[in-house]
């Protein structure tokens, strides 16, 4: 028997990019906004430090514990899995979900040290996939002039600018899912902020009387 497709489900939206593009800023404004309109939303970090693997996480990029590459990627992978049910659940009943980063950051950043690429996406298959997702586009240098740089790990621009080229090679590769959109995070907060509402607008329209896709 097929699944009832939900006729008022949320949206689930993915905001990424680079260290310090402004992630965080634009993903707090737009939870502002949906809440003043008097929608049902809540911020989704990923990786989510709160969890045990989270905790885990955590000391690993603030350089606390050492972690090797294929063990530290599965642990992110596993951060995004044990919040699946509840994205999915909150989705269904009306929610919009926005995260900030998801399953692009993790495959990204394990790829740009050298993992395989396809090794790094397998681990995601079946999660749920975004209606939309929003990327931050900043070159790693303009990353490294904005405060705090320099804080976790994986902060120093040789590493950014591989991330940044993952990045553009990833949305290549998924290209087909029309799912991606390109933002200049160099421009101020505020024009981001519009360009990213217009889209959020799109994806809970397109979100009315579909059901929530899983990634391929």
């Amino acid at each position: 028997m097929a699944t009832p497709v939900p006729t008022s489900r949320g949206a689930l939206i993915a905001i990424e990019g680079l260290d310090r593009a402004g992630k965080s800023t634009q993903c707090d404004l737009l939870m502002e906004r949906l809440q003043r309109e008097g929608k049902k939303a809540r911020l989704q970090k990923f990786p989510d430090r709160t969890t045990t693997i989270g905790k885990m996480i955590d000391s690993y990029l603030k350089s606390t514990s050492q972690l090797d590459d294929h063990a530290i990627h599965l642990l992110f992978s596993a951060n995004r899995w044990e919040l699946a049910a509840k994205i999915l659940a909150d989705v269904n009943e009306g929610w919009t979900i926005i995260m900030d980063r998801y399953v692009y950051s993790g495959v990204v950043f394990s790829a740009a040290k050298g993992l395989g690429y396809e090794y790094c996406r397998t681990p995601d298959t079946g999660l749920p996939r975004p209606d939309a997702v929003i990327f931050l586009d900043l070159s790693a240098a303009d990353a490294a002039k904005r405060g705090g740089f320099g804080e976790e790990r994986y902060e120093v621009p040789k590493m950014q600018r591989r991330v940044r080229e993952m990045f553009q090679f990833m949305m290549e590769d998924v290209r087909d899912e029309g799912d991606w959109k390109v933002l200049d995070a160099g421009k101020s907060v505020e024009e981001v902020q519009g360009e990213i509402w217009g889209l959020v607008e799109k994806a809970e329209e397109f979100a009315k009387g579909t059901g929530l896709r899983s990634i391929a």
